[in-house]
């Protein structure tokens, strides 16, 4: 996959391969520190700059075999869209998710970043969306009921 033509291109890949690999104290050299994630992945993590942080270390611990493929990177300006597939087993415990299932799932997102400009250029704020009723059929989990 071609990286070189655009900077935030490589920044995305070694942010995502970081993620996969669980070096979470590499992250502060991809995201920016008040990074904000509009990705409601599980039931609605906060909004809060620098809750990414915090989101990405639950996940991985729900998941004990997380990984991200990235299919596929497209970059404009400040923006890189990432093509995913993401694959993990539900072996772990989190705050917003039903008991571990011990069950595998392997589903397509769509990630968005806005990378900031500059040579010490961050990750700054993350939209994604993803096939979670794909998700949650292969994992066993009921589909959540609307307040």
């Amino acid at each position: 996959m071609d990286t070189a033509s655009h900077p935030g291109k490589q920044l995305v890949t070694d942010c995502l391969r970081a993620i996969s690999e669980r070096r979470l104290d590499d992250l502060p050299r991809y995201l920016a520190r008040d990074v904000v994630d509009h990705n409601k992945m599980i039931f609605g993590e906060p909004d809060e700059p620098g809750a990414a942080f915090e989101g990405i270390r639950q996940q991985l611990a729900a998941f004990g075999e997380l990984g991200i493929r990235v299919d596929g990177l497209v970059a404009e300006g400040g923006t890189v869209v990432a093509r995913l597939t993401v694959s993990g087993k539900h072996t772990g415990e989190h705050p917003r998710m039903p008991r571990p299932t011990g069950r595998s799932f392997e589903v397509e997102q769509i990630w968005v970043f806005t990378v900031a400009d500059g040579a010490d250029g961050r990750i700054t704020e993350i939209r994604a969306v993803s096939d979670r009723l794909g998700m949650f059929l292969q994992l066993g989990w009921d589909w959540p009921e609307a307040d």
